[in-house]
């Protein structure tokens, strides 16, 4: 008999240490690997770099009719036949939360994926923390760490983690600010009302959002055959079926409706929403995300819509 997820049992102080220290040594990993991928990421683009007020030099460029005089560069004007004038990079910094979702069913994996749905929302956080710390950018996370703008945000935010560890479902948003951006990375498995419900405010209040699912391959394809239990991760309830296979059309109709739902209810909000599955490179959701904060239209992935 085939099986999904665990029953979770009651959680006694001594276990709740245990785990927590597993946890703890699953985030030095993560940040490694991160790091990597920030890394690949950062070397195909100039990150959310534009021109404007600020202190550090970003680049040359030809000078253009009406602009003022002082901005000419002189001395590298003098090098050939044309003028330029010298740019400076914009250092407005703006306040980005992230979060991720460790609820129970999180630490699924399956066979079809290459990692848990944990270990890939930690990694994806942390590259974020890497990439938009990197462009000056405030990061934070609610309950965990307050925004910081510092080039090591990735590996403080990995240490606050050590002592705070995120907690399963919706973070609470009381200190997240109008006028910042929120990124909810999750499975969000439950009903798109009940997640809408606690959304909606946020956007009313200011908030630009962008919500990644995080999907084992799986939870989409359901690929069980013959009698087969099914365990519910956050609740332990039990299901059996006799032919699972039976079932595979009205789930999988089910499973993307609700992410369709979602997906609508998100965008009609003004926010974003990515579905990844495990099962692809992280660079991929990475990607959609950044574009998505640098304000450009992200391509749809293999594997889900953005």
């Amino acid at each position: 008999m085939a099986s999904i997820g665990q029953i979770v049992d009651p959680t006694s102080g001594n276990d709740a240490l245990s785990r927590a220290r597993q946890r703890a040594a699953l985030v030095p990993d993560c940040l490694v690997e991160a790091k990597r991928i920030a890394n690949t990421v950062i070397a195909g683009w100039h990150g959310r770099r534009k021109r404007g007020i600020g202190e550090n030099f970003w680049q040359f460029r030809p000078y253009s009719e009406g602009e003022s005089l002082s901005r000419i560069d002189w001395r590298r004007s003098a090098r050939d036949d044309h003028t330029y004038v010298r740019d400076r990079e914009w250092e407005a910094a703006h306040t980005i939360w992230l979060w991720a979702d460790m609820s129970p069913s999180m630490m699924y994996k399956s066979t079809y994926g290459s990692v848990s749905k944990e270990s890939r929302a930690l990694v994806i956080m942390l590259a974020l923390a890497e990439i938009l710390a990197r462009s000056g950018e405030r990061i934070g996370c609610p309950g965990v760490m307050e925004p910081i703008s510092a080039r090591n945000a990735a590996e403080r935010l990995a240490a606050a983690l050590m002592h705070t560890p995120l907690t399963g479902g919706l973070p609470e948003t009381v200190m997240v600010r109008g006028w910042s951006d929120l990124i909810l990375i999750g499975d969000f498995l439950d009903d798109a009302p009940a997640i809408m419900a606690r959304l909606g405010p946020l956007a009313r209040r200011g908030l630009r959002g962008h919500v990644v699912e995080i999907a084992d391959p799986a939870e989409e394809i359901f690929p069980y055959n013959g009698r087969t239990e099914f365990t519910d991760p956050e609740t332990g309830e039990r299901l059996t079926s006799g032919r699972a296979e039976s079932l595979r059309e009205a789930y999988r109709n089910a499973y993307l409706a609700r992410r369709e739902n979602l997906g609508q209810s998100l965008r009609h909000l003004g926010w974003t929403f990515v579905s990844h599955r495990t099962d692809h490179l992280a660079s991929e959701a990475l990607v959609a995300v950044h574009m998505y904060l640098s304000g450009m239209p992200a391509k749809a992935t293999h594997g889900g819509q953005l």
